[in-house]
C-alpha cells in the first residue's frame, strides 16, 4: 500500500509540475507578445491540472470509501505542488491578459 501512495503522489508531483511549467511558458510567450503559443500553452497548463485533480479526486474517493490514504511527506509535498500550480495558472492568465491589453495600448 505504501507504494501505491507514493506513486500517486509522484503522479500529483508531476501533473502539477507539469502545469506549473505551462504556465510559466505561457506567461514568456505573453511577455514577447505571442499571444496564440500563450494560449496554447496555458490550455496545456489547464489540460495538465485535470489531470492533477483527477489524481487529487481519486485519492479523496478512495478515503470516503474507508481505504485510507497513508499522508506523508511527499504527499504533503505534492499537494504543496498542486496549491502552487493553481496560483501560477490563475495568474498567467491573467498576467497574459494584461500584456494582451498592454499590446492593443501601445499598438
Amino acid at each position: 500500500m505504501l507504494d501505491r501512495d507514493y506513486g500517486v503522489a509522484f503522479q500529483l508531483i508531476a501533473a502539477a509540475g507539469d502545469s506549473k511549467s505551462d504556465s510559466m511558458h505561457a506567461i514568456r510567450a505573453a511577455r514577447e507578445g505571442n499571444f496564440e503559443k500563450a494560449e496554447q500553452f496555458l490550455k496545456s497548463a489547464d489540460e495538465k491540472m485535470n489531470q492533477a485533480h483527477e489524481i487529487q479526486f481519486d485519492m479523496i474517493q478512495q478515503e470516503s470509501s474507508g481505504n485510507l490514504v497513508a499522508v506523508n511527506i511527499i504527499l504533503v509535498h505534492a499537494q504543496d505542488h498542486l496549491a502552487m500550480a493553481m496560483v501560477v495558472k490563475d495568474m498567467a492568465e491573467e498576467i497574459t491578459e494584461l500584456y494582451k491589453k498592454f499590446t492593443e495600448q501601445k499598438g
